[in-house]
Parts: C-alpha cells; sequence; structure tokens
C-alpha cells in the first residue's frame, strides 16, 4: 500500500506540470491552424474577382516644335568643302539665335564625310569622284510666331535640306496625370455598376496597370535639293498650325468582392 500512495502522490506531482505543457502546445497548434484557415480564406476569396477596364483622354496643344536642317556641301577636296559647310552652318545658328533660339534647344544631331563612288568602264574600277559632307542641326522652338520666318530663312542662309518638322508636349506628366485619373474614375464607376448588377460588393483592388498610347505626331518633311536648291533670298514659308493632340491612357484593374 505504501508504494502505491507514493506512485500516486508522484503522479500528481507531475500532473498539473505537465497538464500546463499540453494546453500550452493546444494553444500554439491553434493559433497555426487560425493562421493557415485565415490565409486560406484570404486566398479563397481573392479568387472572388471581377475586372474592368476603361480609357482617359485629355486634348492638350503642343509647346514646343521641333526641326532638323542641314547643310549638304560636295566637292573634290575635303577641306574646301569643310570650311564652306562650317561657314554655312554658322550662319544659319547665328541666326536662330538671333530669333530667341537658346542655347539650350540648339544640338548638333549628326556630322558625316561620305566618298562618292562613280564607275570607270574602261578600267573596270570605281574609284572616289568626290565627297559628300553633312552637318545637321535639331533646335526647338517655343514661340510658334518664329516657326515660319525661321524655315523661310534657312535656305537662302545655305540651308539645303529641312528634313521634319514636328510638335510635341514638353510636360507630358501633367496631360497624363489628367487623362490617368479620369481612366481610373471611369473604371471604378464602371466595376461599381457591374456589382451592383449582380448582387455583389467591391471590397479593394487586387492588381491594376496603365498603358498610355504614343503621342500623334504632326510631322512635315521639306528638301530644297542640293547646290542649287537654296538661294540668297528666302524662301516663302508655308503657314504652320500645330493643332492640337490627344493623350491617351487605358488602365485595367481587378477588384475583389464578396
Amino acid at each position: 500500500m505504501c508504494g502505491m500512495d507514493n506512485n500516486l502522490e508522484s503522479l500528481k506531482k507531475y500532473f498539473w506540470p505537465i497538464l500546463n505543457i499540453l494546453l500550452i502546445v493546444l494553444v500554439i497548434l491553434g493559433i497555426f491552424s487560425v493562421s493557415a484557415l485565415r490565409r486560406y480564406v484570404d486566398t479563397t476569396s481573392s479568387n472572388r474577382t471581377i475586372s474592368v477596364s476603361a480609357e482617359g483622354k485629355t486634348v492638350v496643344t503642343p509647346d514646343i516644335a521641333k526641326i532638323n536642317f542641314s547643310v549638304v556641301t560636295e566637292g573634290a577636296d575635303t577641306v574646301k568643302i569643310s570650311e564652306e559647310n562650317i561657314k554655312k552652318m554658322n550662319k544659319a545658328i547665328d541666326f536662330v539665335k538671333s530669333q530667341g533660339i537658346g542655347s539650350k534647344d540648339i544640338q548638333t544631331a549628326g556630322y558625316s564625310l561620305s566618298p562618292k563612288y562613280e564607275y570607270n568602264e574602261d578600267k573596270r574600277e570605281s574609284f572616289i569622284s568626290g565627297y559628300t559632307l553633312t552637318q545637321t542641326i535639331y533646335i526647338q522652338i517655343r514661340d510658334f510666331s518664329k516657326i515660319s520666318g525661321i524655315l523661310g530663312a534657312l535656305p537662302g542662309l545655305g540651308v539645303n535640306n529641312i528634313s521634319s518638322l514636328s510638335f510635341a508636349i514638353e510636360n507630358q506628366d501633367e496631360a497624363l496625370k489628367v487623362a490617368r485619373d479620369q481612366a481610373f474614375e471611369k473604371a471604378f464607376v464602371k466595376a461599381r455598376e457591374m456589382a451592383k448588377q449582380n448582387g455583389v460588393r467591391i471590397k479593394r483592388v487586387v492588381t491594376f496597370s496603365d498603358y498610355q498610347n504614343n503621342y500623334p505626331i504632326y510631322a512635315k518633311t521639306m528638301s530644297y535639293g542640293i547646290g542649287g536648291g537654296a538661294t540668297d533670298e528666302a524662301v516663302r514659308a508655308p503657314s504652320i498650325e500645330p493643332g492640337s493632340q490627344e493623350v491617351t491612357v487605358n488602365v485595367s484593374i481587378t477588384y475583389e468582392i464578396d
């Protein structure tokens, strides 16, 4: 009997510590189970979604005109054509600056010297008959009242190729913001109407993305040939109208619903 009493006392001594440990283990397991269940529920609920897309637009007026023009000089003597080319180009640049175009808006876009080849039928071989030197300048014009005058005067200063005229928006971010805000607002209204029609409720945004379309560019190509195409007199320039440009942003949004 004495032995049995001792065993009972020993069991009582360790019963409560063991029970406490078991309770702690159960609590920990319960916490992990709840966390796992919550993640599962979140995953399951996030599968209940609707996706919508919308487009936002804004119309802006370009504020920068971009022009590329070149002086093309041909000849057999590279030193001579280089001196002639540089003289004409410097004269053109000085004129552009006199029209209020700052140095930050004038950039050398290209400078190339290339040989001209001809074929000798008697000798059956090619030979260099001369050289072509092309120097190209890129300018930006912010005062549109200057465009026509500059285009008309350049040929008389030795510029014999005006390759392009285009218009752009300097601060594109502001125009994009307006279009993007409009697109997101339209997308939300669309999603809310779809949810209402189907008896569900929008909870939160799951994913979203946007895409901007390229800006339409107005461009005009003008060419005055080489050599004889340019005269000492100003060429009558066309009337330039920059018009307007449409900035478009498309958005796609996925909403969680319940």
